[in-house]
């Protein structure tokens, strides 16, 4: 036999032990999984992943990573991992992302050298954005300079990709394999963050992908990170804290996803306090819709109750938010505000604002210690009054949707006949994703901001809408994550036109991998929300739409094994079309035409500010006088 035949045996035989006892740890201890062995460092690797909790692996093979693809094949025969081979590495890099949001299953995208590994390294700024872990293993230019590699930068220069790589989040190329050690740990660090996680880059040269570690220590991987934040340090801080919203007469509690956990304390807070939450696109759910605290989104895209709040309030609580430019209308959101208080486990983002309170730590345990404080606090009649003074512009909130939904279509010069709105379409989809269980994914653009304008969730996970990168064609690529999950679920992407172009792949990877979901497809020949902010900054679009006819029901019938509807023109034919959808074992495309034009019913609008374009004079000068 000949040495790769009995490294290729020794292999097989580990797999077969790790799954023989139901796991990497339980194999050691059983010692059927030797704790020294002679290993690849692609094979080291692949354990290294498989002990920290990574199942899935998605992505595009190349040059660069054919030495780790056979390490997958071995160990997905023997029931160990799960590779899901994608035509797009962006499309991976946002399912992986998906499959952590939705499920928290951990999963490693893998790609190539040069652009393989550059396309990647793009989608992964949704998960850097939006404080998402995940796994990157990307092919890198060899070790002994022996010449440019084909597909590396193109400079005499090493290193170059760990440098890139390295600003989106933590990279560490695999120059010296016995430092795989370490390169996992640090790996494990930043996927398993307790409070700011988000991608790793693990590099690995092509000349040492199968190099062979002798000797190598099984038993010295690193496990899964398993750290966790506690409360903010008891002292004058937190008393101050509490000192303040005692005495403030118009709360509001500002939510981040880093609230996710904290909303019994939340609500008992804002009970306690007389005082109103209101969330941006990403924490929808971690205060119930219902609760009659919740004055829905704030921001640039806000509702007229959420930005009234925000507009009014005296003392912000700002709980697990990054304030970013949308959601805080670029610094101007909280004129009136004379304290803020802030509860984040990062000290930087805790430091934000002036006249602040930072409290550093946990949301959920620093906010027991709040309440702790204020036990005995009795809120005065103004602040009562202040709850009533938001509820009466949340009805009047819930009134303006109600008219827009009560004229659920519009003529369109495009179509040239009556169409559905996008208001009327995403609330049709959004309640039959409610009804059905079904996880609603929504796609950048002008589809993603009325969406989570209308969202109404009572429990956080349901909407899940990237706003910290406004990706276009995450919601589409996302679908796949339902086919990676170990527990299958249904999901809806909510998509325009644009934005579904940037990776329509899905539509022949949903079929290869059995991904099971609709993708609603809101057609307005244009990017809207672009086209919406060139008319509102400067009265005219440019360049923003087209004339090309695109008939999305036949390319989606191209396809074997994807069901093609017509959403039709009406809620109730829309209705008919996702019934379909859903009783279909796979992916289904529904082809809704919308409108566009000046039509206040066609849109819910914007309430806030942005320091963007022709805004930004108006709005910095504002900024600088609230001084906050």
């Amino acid at each position: 036999m000949s040495p790769r035949d009995e490294r290729r045996d020794a292999m097989l035989k580990r797999a077969a032990a790790i799954r023989a006892a139901g796991g990497f740890e339980q194999a050691l201890k059983q010692g059927t999984l030797p704790r020294i062995a002679d290993v690849s460092l692609s094979e080291a690797v692949v354990l290294g992943l498989l002990r920290q909790g990574v199942r899935a692996f998605v992505g595009v093979f190349g040059h660069g990573t054919t030495a780790v693809g056979e390490v997958l094949r071995h160990y997905q025969e023997a029931g160990l991992v799960r590779t899901y081979a994608v035509r797009h590495e962006i499309e991976a890099a946002h399912a992986a992302m998906a499959l952590r949001w939705v499920c928290g299953e951990k999963a490693a995208v893998f790609t190539s050298i040069g652009p393989g590994a550059l396309q990647a390294f793009s989608g992964a700024l949704a998960a850097a954005s939006d404080g998402i872990g995940v796994w990157h293993v990307y092919g890198d230019e060899t070790t002994q300079d022996e010449g440019p590699n084909m597909q590396q930068i193109p400079r005499h220069e090493q290193g170059l990709f760990t440098r890139l790589f390295g600003t989106m989040g933590d990279a560490y190329s695999l120059h010296t394999p016995e430092a795989v050690f370490s390169a996992l740990r640090r790996g494990g660090s930043r996927v398993d963050h307790p409070w700011n996680p988000g991608p790793f880059f693990l590099l690995l040269p092509m000349n040492v992908q199968a190099r062979i570690l002798t000797g190598f220590r099984l038993d010295a991987l690193p496990s899964e990170a398993r750290m966790s934040v506690g409360p903010a340090a008891p002292g004058p801080a937190l008393e101050d804290a509490a000192d303040a919203l005692s005495k403030a007469r118009r709360i509001l509690v500002k939510l981040g996803r880093g609230a996710l956990g904290a909303g019994p304390e939340i609500e008992a807070l804002l009970d306690r306090v007389q005082g109103v939450a209101v969330h941006t696109p990403i924490a929808t759910g971690i205060v119930p819709a219902s609760h009659p605290a919740n004055m829905g989104v704030g921001g640039s895209k806000g509702s007229i109750c959420g930005n009234y709040a925000m507009e009014n309030a005296d003392l912000l609580l700002a709980v697990g938010t990054r304030f970013v430019c949308q959601s805080d209308s670029s610094r101007t959101g909280y004129p009136r505000v004379e304290r803020v208080i802030t509860v984040n486990p990062d000290p930087f983002t805790a430091n934000h604002y002036a006249r602040n309170t930072p409290l550093v730590g946990d949301a959920a345990a620093t906010l027991r210690l709040l309440l702790e404080r204020l036990r005995d606090h009795r809120p005065p009649r103004e602040a009562r009054s202040w709850r009533r003074e938001c509820g009466a512009r949340r009805k009047e909130w819930e009134r303006f949707k109600a008219e827009r939904f009560s004229h659920p279509c519009l003529v369109d010069p495009v179509w040239g006949r009556q169409v559905l709105t996008q208001p009327a379409a995403i609330r049709v989809g959004l309640d039959w994703t409610r009804r059905n269980d079904a996880v609603a994914f929504f796609d950048a653009g002008d589809v993603q901001a009325n969406g989570f304008q209308i969202a109404q969730d009572e429990a956080p996970g349901r909407t899940i809408t990237e706003t910290g990168a406004s990706y276009m064609g995450f919601a589409v690529s996302a679908l796949l994550a339902s086919a990676m999950a170990t527990s299958s679920y249904r999901a809806v992407a909510f998509s325009g036109d644009g934005s579904f172009m940037m990776n329509p792949q899905i539509l022949i990877d949903a079929v290869q991998h059995r991904a099971c979901g609709t993708i609603l497809l809101l057609d307005n020949r244009r990017m809207a929300a672009i086209s919406g902010l060139q008319r509102a900054q400067y009265d005219a679009e440019f360049a923003t739409s087209d004339d090309v006819e695109v008939d999305y029901v036949k390319m989606a019938e191209a396809v074997s094994g994807v069901q093609a509807l017509h959403g039709g023109f009406s809620p109730a034919s829309l209705r008919r079309a996702l019934d379909k959808a859903g009783q279909y074992q796979g992916l289904s495309l529904i082809h809704v035409p919308v409108y566009f034009g000046p039509n206040p019913l066609g849109g819910l609008g914007a309430f806030g500010r942005w320091n963007v374009g022709s805004w930004a004079e108006n709005t910095e000068r504002l900024r600088h006088d609230i001084g906050l």
